[in-house]
């Protein structure tokens, strides 16, 4: 078998040991490796060595290692550190003696047979035994696992990997759950450089029907985010068939990671991708043409009657996105997004919310540190835990730069010295509205009500830019103050986050001009369409609805056109003037977008060929 590649990324399946115990018969490995490499191309196959107490079988391993070395195929090892993944995830208990001493021979094992492996994402600490209880003493959880974990990534694991073989090279892969990983133990401050390499779980599922409910646009951000944590480091993204009720949303999570330039793609797990595919996996807007091409996907595969056999597996949709993507992938340069902060170990109310953002069109760039040299910046309640980032916010206002906060962030400020640039109020009294006034006497309309805290200012010391009408009074949706040579922006975020979905297109644009300022593009579109920019003038707009809709892209004057990447279409845009009638330096365009689809463009420049 000679194995092909893609050209602008790589693509690992990860083994769980017990289909690794089953390669005992190298047939089941052979038969089943050939059939997935017809449906999608293979780089990689992580062959895992322990999970749940199961311990893999030395001579499976190294015959199956063997053989996929012999296609060409890199081979690298797994360790999962649970005692019963079907009890709540049971983990290891770090305090225990008897388990400290059996996860380094598991470790020391696994090194000996691989030159680098890596740790699927149950290094993290959920036990609340009586040794633990007595080790925490009067910590919190949170403080006591952090210190526990990372004490457990030097002792437990890599000082006994690198005994056991000097060479190698250990990843730990992070779930997807980022906002609370310090309440058990994942410490995203001091494990990163500790370990050679960090991995992200980009799995986001159903984002309705399952417990997380997370949204698409966090396969996309999550990786962003990890990064910046250990840039050059996160090598790569991973995605299970988990929760994904549809096909559609299978493949948009492994377009996402893309996007977001992750370097490889890991497909979790040998035994799970092996399902064959159901109709009834087609989602109801599938007969509309989508960026999914079902049809297409399993075309050579139907039987004579329309069934499709075992052998059309959910492969066939991953080979699909991958096929789809890696067309224009290398056209695309470095992701930019608005600047957000998001401090090691913070978690707050606004837990998750900047993947509520990034589905409103706001490209978010995700990081651990204070954005010094970003122009506008965006932060949620999360940057409260910076105890100085009054200051940091003073300075940034104070050089010409913008900041957005959210009225999360606002509220948990208050008495810690925001009154140094704004008098505002915050209480625990709410506003129910549909209608939103922008500037004067433009009153535009939502679905349904929603439900947002109210806050109180000053007039003629701050200014509302969008107002929440509530029957004869009204209260901020975004709201402005002068500090120095620039302005604070407040956003106010509904009680509950969906909430911002149903918000007027008109009141989405309006919040998207001032929080994305800086790109040279942004995206005028209702909720749930996404907007994804890179440095080399190229772009991407998505649409996780389920109709065809229209948008208008708004975008510097210096470009002469925008060209789609895909079908080589063009549009001209017309010049955009304010209220008076004098210039923006912006122009705008009409696109549309079909149902869970994506466009790829550029933005061209006068004189310079198109894409």
């Amino acid at each position: 078998m000679t194995l092909s590649h893609y050209q602008n990324f790589a693509v690992a399946i990860y083994t769980r040991v017990y289909e690794v115990n089953k390669m005992s018969d190298l047939n089941y490995l052979k038969d089943n490796f050939a059939l997935i490499s017809r449906q999608m191309k293979v780089n990689r196959v992580y062959l895992e060595t322990h999970r749940d107490l199961v311990v893999a079988d030395e001579a499976t391993i190294r015959r199956a290692k063997e053989y996929l070395e012999g296609l060409g195929v890199k081979v690298s090892g797994g360790i999962t550190i649970t005692v019963n993944e079907r009890n709540r995830f049971q983990t290891y208990c770090y305090t225990d003696p008897a388990q400290r001493q059996k996860l380094t021979e598991i470790v020391a094992y696994t090194a000996r047979l691989f030159d680098d492996f890596i740790l699927d994402d149950f290094f993290f600490t959920n036990c609340k035994c009586p040794l633990c209880i007595e080790a925490k003493g009067e910590r919190t959880w949170t403080q006591f696992r952090l210190e526990l974990m990372t004490e457990a990534t030097r002792k437990l694991i890599l000082e006994p990997a690198r005994a056991a073989n000097p060479n190698v090279k250990v990843t730990v892969k992070y779930p997807n759950w980022y906002e609370h990983f310090q309440g058990l133990g994942f410490n995203l401050q001091t494990q990163p450089p500790l370990f050679d390499f960090i991995y992200t779980g980009n799995e986001t599922r159903d984002p309705v029907l399952s417990n997380q409910h997370l949204q698409p646009y966090e396969s996309y951000e999550i990786f962003r985010y990890f990064e910046n944590i250990k840039p050059g480091g996160n090598t790569g993204g991973w995605v299970d068939p988990g929760g994904s009720r549809y096909l559609d949303r299978y493949a948009e999570q492994f377009w996402l990671t893309l996007f977001a330039k992750s370097p490889e793609v890991t497909l979790f797990d040998f035994g799970s991708i092996q399902r064959p595919i159901q109709l009834e996996q087609r989602a109801p807007w599938q007969g509309q043409q989508t960026s999914f091409d079902f049809d297409a996907a399993v075309a050579e595969y139907r039987q004579p009657d329309g069934t499709l056999p075992p052998t059309a597996r959910l492969t066939l949709a991953a080979g699909a996105a991958f096929e789809t993507v890696d067309a224009f992938l290398g056209k695309l340069g470095k992701p930019l997004g608005v600047a957000a902060y998001k401090p090691f170990h913070s978690s707050s109310g606004e837990d998750f919310l900047h993947n509520y953002l990034g589905m409103l069109g706001i490209p978010i760039e995700m990081t651990p540190h204070f954005p010094i040299k970003a122009g506008t910046i965006l932060l949620t309640e999360a940057a409260s835990f910076d105890p100085d980032l009054i200051e940091k916010i003073k300075q940034r206002l104070l050089a010409g730069n913008p900041v957005v906060i959210t009225s999360g962030l606002l509220k948990a400020l208050q008495g810690r010295g925001i009154e140094q640039i704004v008098e505002l109020q915050t209480s625990d009294r709410k506003a129910t509205t549909k209608d939103f006034l922008i500037g004067w006497n433009r009153v535009y309309h939502a679905e349904r009500p929603i439900t947002v805290p109210r806050i109180g200012y000053l007039t003629n010391d701050s200014w509302e830019e969008i107002s929440c009408l509530v029957g004869v009074t009204g209260t901020p949706l975004l709201h402005s103050a002068q500090y120095g040579s620039s302005l604070l922006y407040i956003l106010t975020i509904p009680d509950s986050f969906d909430d911002l979905y149903v918000l007027p297109v008109e009141a989405l644009n309006r919040i998207k001009e001032v929080v994305a300022r800086d790109l040279f593009v942004r995206l005028e579109a209702p909720a749930q369409v996404a907007l994804f920019v890179y440095d080399n003038d190229a772009f991407i707009v998505e649409s996780f609805l389920n109709e065809s809709i229209e948008a208008r892209l708004v975008y510097d004057e210096r470009f002469a056109q925008i060209q789609d990447i895909l079908s080589g279409e063009t549009f001209t845009g017309q010049e955009i003037l304010d209220w008076f009638g004098r210039k923006t330096g912006k122009q705008a365009c009409a696109i549309s977008i079909k149902p869970h689809s994506f466009r790829v463009f550029r933005a061209a420049l006068p004189g310079v060929p198109g894409a």
